[in-house]
């Protein structure tokens, strides 16, 4: 049998937090084991995990069954728990979802279902009266309270998994580009501008780029990720003093987006939006950012021309909401219309990884695909964040005991 000296190390690629709770897991299940994340970027969660807007979700909107459901509430409660004994600051503030015409009442009410369905606890479906007492400035004709939604700094999370790996043993090796990757029979050997780590297994957790390591460890993926800018104001204290938790729209059932929403901030400010616009770039987070090589990636691919056949008329509207902060105000106005132009003050952007099939379907549940002496996260859309414990044990699972 060989030594723990010379097994060959479980490489995990991207240090967001999915690739971080997994590290971070797999050498809880697995003391001694050789663990190696890469990281591309010089800090760990620069991307998708560093422009969260920081909910900690309570399961209300996924289909029951869906890997969504089932690993929403359990990746909570371990969140909380890892949160509470790292003395990292968190809120549960609770969330209004608001229907505000007659037609969001059907969806309002499947919402409800759904969340029932899933386990949610302490739900409760308000009278416009009754809405009013949880959120004074808020109108509506009904509204779905979900009392256990709460806010956090998944920045600080990040920063506490990077530690935790590194004092059990792993290590995380940021400014580490996966330039190739070569599957063996018995490793897989990783090309990085520092030179090559011979890999027992690998897991690829990299999030906007997942779908192109999947491709250099020889999978043919059934997505594409296209990259989707999601833009948003910070309110000014006026604004922000119009709200007490969270405030949503009810959502479109076919986009897996939720609407421009209202989200305070573990650091006492809050967030109005995101809009989602296609980005022209996957890590492209200002308007006027522009990478020629993924824009090809994305218009080229036959799913988009699907996609964009679909969804035009929603394109349209975000794209025009994107350029109009008058049309953005408008949409909060019609759940808060307390809020004025003057409330819109700084903005900023993240980008969300939205794998998109070839005939145009957007996939909204996770989506975990096995390869050869690999395993890839292809889609880890919202509540990954709140569930990465619970993907990490779920992958941990699958991750074979004889990788070395």
């Amino acid at each position: 049998m060989l030594g723990n000296s010379v097994r060959r190390p479980v490489v995990i690629v991207g240090a967001g937090i999915v690739g971080l709770a997994t590290a971070y897991t797999l050498l809880g299940r697995r003391p001694g084991l050789p663990l190696i994340v890469l990281e591309k970027e010089p800090l760990a969660g620069s991307h998708q995990t560093g422009h969260n807007s920081g909910v900690i979700h309570s399961g209300v909107y996924y289909r029951p069954g869906s890997l969504k459901a089932q690993l929403c509430l359990s990746g909570r409660a371990q969140l909380l728990d890892y949160l509470r004994s790292h003395n990292i600051p968190f809120r549960i503030c609770g969330k209004l979802i608001v229907a505000t015409k007659a037609s969001e009442a059907a969806p309002l009410g499947e919402l409800e279902r759904r969340a029932k369905a899933n386990g949610v606890p302490g739900l409760r479906l308000l009278d416009s009266q009754a809405l009013r007492q949880i959120e004074p400035e808020v109108v509506g004709l009904s509204a779905l309270h979900v009392p256990g939604t709460g806010i956090v700094d998944y920045t600080e999370v990040t920063r506490c998994l990077v530690s935790d790996v590194e004092s059990m043993g792993g290590e995380v090796r940021t400014g580490q580009r996966v330039d190739r990757l070569d599957v063996l029979p018995d490793s897989v050997r990783v090309s990085t501008p520092d030179g090559t780590i011979d890999a027992g297994y690998l897991v690829n957790a990299a999030g906007l780029q997942a779908d192109r390591v999947a491709r250099k460890a020889g999978l043919k993926p059934p997505c594409r990720i296209v990259p989707f800018r999601g833009e948003h104001y910070t309110l000014t204290p006026h604004g922000g003093g119009l709200v007490r938790g969270l405030v949503y729209p009810v959502p479109d059932p076919d986009m897996p987006f939720l609407g421009v929403h209202l989200t305070p901030r573990i650091d006492g400010t809050v967030e109005a939006g995101p809009n989602a616009v296609l980005a022209l770039a996957r890590e492209g987070y200002r308007r006027s950012d522009l990478d020629l090589g993924d824009l090809a990636s994305t218009v080229l691919y036959p799913g988009f021309a699907a996609m964009a056949r679909r969804f035009w008329r929603t394109s349209i509207h975000e794209s025009l909401r994107s350029l109009s902060k008058g049309m953005f105000l408008e949409d909060l106005r019609r759940m808060v219309p307390g809020l004025a132009d003057t409330d819109l003050d700084g903005w900023g952007s993240g980008v969300r990884a939205q794998a998109l099939g070839p005939r145009g379907e957007l996939f909204d549940d996770f989506l975990l695909v096995e390869s050869p002496r690999a395993l890839h996260v292809l889609n880890a859309p919202s509540p990954a964040a709140t569930s990465s414990f619970a993907i990490a044990d779920h992958l941990v699972d699958r991750i074979p005991h004889n990788t070395g």
